[in-house]
């Protein structure tokens, strides 16, 4: 496992200064791309406390999609290794740590743990930001995050063009969310186009960005997510499939593939 510490702190802890300290960081290699040995508890701990400092920080939920395809693309690579954390979504990816030595690892995924943080922002008044998806999407965001937890403050909603953006549009959306005054950005761009995003805006957004995919159209309702039985067998990709296999039968068919392949040979830190 390499460990290795958060940047020091210079700026004073905030309305957390009550909580322990997050725990050192452990990182296990899947194919390559650094995963984080967490459990979601510990994700929220580690989001909040960055959160209260305003720190610019990314937060990549890796499933087996992510992974092969960083295997493939260097810049989804490059990505993946500078974040902050890397959760271990997908019950593959848990599993490969769980082989390497991580006793018990669970999967934190994004809609599980996109839930459990807006838990914690309705509870403490912190300000979240949407940003991704469709307006449409967006709107019933919102109106079921807020049927859950009224008290929720959701500072802002952005649905960007679908295309590539410019210069001054990326400034003008880095405004937005700065004048928020958002602590965490949730983001539903699709892997890697989040993943990118969110890399491009290290060090320049000062709130903890997190890429989270479907999660939008799960908890929107526009999109039906697997039972948990699935969820618990590694069976939500097949859910998925099934749900839009005109869309995502290539990705899982060439992905998960190259995943199984990796396994049988037994590259479990390195690319197939």
């Amino acid at each position: 496992m390499s460990q290795a510490a958060d940047p020091p702190m210079s700026r004073p802890r905030g309305k957390f200064s009550a909580d322990p300290p997050p725990a050192p960081r452990v990182t296990l290699p899947v194919l390559g791309v650094p995963i984080d040995v967490v459990n979601q508890a510990e994700a929220v701990r580690r989001i909040a406390d960055w959160g209260s400092r305003r720190e610019s920080r990314v937060v990549c939920i890796c499933n087996v999609h992510s992974v092969v395809t960083a295997t493939r693309d260097p810049a989804l690579q490059a990505a993946l290794s500078r974040a902050d954390m890397a959760t271990p979504d997908g019950a593959p990816v848990a599993w490969m740590l769980r082989r390497q030595g991580a006793a018990g690892q669970q999967r934190v995924s994004g809609p599980d743990l996109m839930l459990a943080y807006c838990a914690h922002a309705a509870a403490t008044g912190e300000p979240i930001f949407l940003y991704g998806s469709t307006t449409a999407t967006l709107d019933l965001l919102q109106q079921h995050l807020h049927e859950r937890w009224p008290a929720l403050h959701i500072a802002g909603a952005l649905s960007p063009p679908f295309r590539a953006l410019s210069p001054a549009e990326e400034d003008e959306i880095r405004a937005t969310i700065h004048r928020s005054g958002a602590r965490t950005v949730w983001v539903g761009l699709g892997c890697p186009k989040q993943e990118l995003w969110m890399s491009r805006q290290r060090g320049q957004l000062n709130a903890v960005m997190l890429g989270v995919g479907a999660a939008f159209d799960f908890h929107a309702g526009t999109m039906p997510r697997a039972p948990r039985w699935m969820q618990q067998y590694g069976l939500e990709w097949l859910h998925r499939l099934a749900s839009d296999p005109r869309r995502l039968w290539r990705r899982y068919l060439v992905t998960n593939t190259l995943f199984i392949v990796a396994v049988v040979r037994g590259r479990f830190g390195r690319a197939p």
